[in-house]
């Protein structure tokens, strides 16, 4: 009874705020221009992911497993600059950088599911190009479309729930030492930092899913490109290799605009100690600089898609031609 008492008190003792003050970068003279710089880059994300999932979508030569993989990347970058962007741009032109304790949870869980689907993503077009230049006779029995769709599947399935549970623990935080974020949107770090109480479950959580989605990824990307190198190494002519190496620039460049800015933040956190606006900038370029790159990297590293914007801009072009030659 007394268990049970005691329960109750220490939920009872929990306090909730009823707004968090996210307070993105202080004391920077012209500001608002980084800001404008954001907002430039999810507009360009925001078109660009639109055009890649539009071609992917409608155009039925592009229905394979590597290019169901682009689709769930392109999704996931549309995803987070949507849920991270506009929530900042209108915290800070509005000048309210107060944000409600349910909308605070809300953004944290839509930012850090995004940010989790974009790894596990490119682990899996890791795997894909492992398997098309590794196991080229068996590419198609262990890859297809319904796999692929059910590799998928699982990961949305599986990266909710993880990041729900972690939004979730949240509730049981009192938060009581401030109500001030040092980031520009409800970063999970900084306000796991403001409770009072024990917050080990929660820390656990977070470690949890970092090993599963920074370092458990990068090892494995890493791993798979051991074993394309050693196959590549077998093959006789360079001309092939080139030609077997090509088909995964585009994958190396995302998987370093993806990784890198995240392992020299943790290296430059671990060496000093990051002022809060050093740390707002890092974050904010590593989560917004990955989404727009990604589709531009596709487009211009794919042929199969390059082929088919020329060919959508000249059946847009050349009625517009032959109307203005006519007159």
């Amino acid at each position: 009874m007394s268990t049970l008492n005691a329960s109750f008190v220490q939920n009872m003792s929990i306090v909730h705020p009823e707004y968090f003050f996210i307070i993105g970068l202080s004391g920077i003279p012209y500001s608002s221009y980084y800001y404008i710089f954001l907002f430039i880059t999810y507009f360009i994300a925001v078109i660009m992911n639109s055009i890649v999932l539009l071609i992917i979508a409608f155009e039925r030569s592009l229905h394979s497993p590597k290019y169901i993989g682009v689709f769930n990347l392109a999704l996931a970058d549309f995803g987070e600059t949507n849920a991270l962007i506009p929530n900042m741009m209108k915290t800070f032109f509005s000048d309210s950088q107060y944000i409600s304790y349910n909308a605070c949870l809300a953004n944290m869980f839509f930012v850090n599911f995004f940010i989790t689907v974009q790894s596990v993503t490119l682990v899996v077009l890791a795997i894909d190009r492992f398997i098309a230049i590794c196991l080229p006779l068996r590419y198609h029995a262990l890859l297809n479309n319904t796999v692929m769709s059910l590799v998928f599947l699982v990961v949305w399935a599986f990266n909710t729930s993880l990041v729900a549970l972690s939004t979730s623990l949240m509730t049981r935080l009192s938060i009581c030492k401030s109500n001030v974020v040092q980031s520009y949107y409800c970063d999970y770090g900084p306000v796991l930092r403001l409770a009072c109480n024990d917050n080990s479950i929660n820390i656990f959580i977070a470690n949890l899913i970092a090993a599963l989605f920074l370092v458990a990824p990068l090892c494995i990307i890493v791993l798979s490109y051991m074993g394309i190198f050693f196959a590549l190494s077998k093959i006789t002519t360079w001309e092939a290799r080139l030609k077997a190496l090509k088909t995964c620039v585009s994958h190396l460049l995302l998987v370093g605009i993806y990784f890198l800015p995240v392992i020299c933040l943790f290296i430059a956190s671990a060496i000093t100690s990051l002022t809060p606006n050093a740390r707002v900038i890092s974050i904010s370029l590593s989560f917004t600089l990955p989404p727009m790159l990604n589709p531009i990297i596709y487009v211009l590293n794919t042929a199969e898609i390059r082929v088919l914007i020329r060919k959508m801009l000249k059946n847009r072009i050349m009625p517009i031609r032959m109307k203005f030659l006519k007159k």
